[in-house]
């Protein structure tokens, strides 16, 4: 049975780093990255790329949409 991996990519410009995504993401990976935008805001970026399943749970809580989520199957 195939594995699925997972990947997100955060708009980072657009992010206002209100954080609803780091709860609702099971595998604890987004957290808020020290470096800000354009605009001021701490932005959600990948701190644990390898946990990520690609279950969405992110994008879908995104107020702002700003995150976009793939999901690859990747032979064990």
């Amino acid at each position: 049975m195939a594995k699925v991996k997972g990947a997100i990519v955060v708009d980072i410009e657009k992010c206002k780093g209100c954080e609803v995504c780091i709860p609702a993401c099971p595998t604890d990976v987004i957290l808020l990255s020290e470096d800000v935008n354009g605009k001021g805001y701490h932005y959600a970026y990948m701190a644990n790329p390898d946990a990520c399943t690609g279950c969405a749970n992110c994008a879908i809580v995104c107020p702002d949409g700003v995150i976009t989520v793939y999901r690859k199957k990747v032979s064990e």
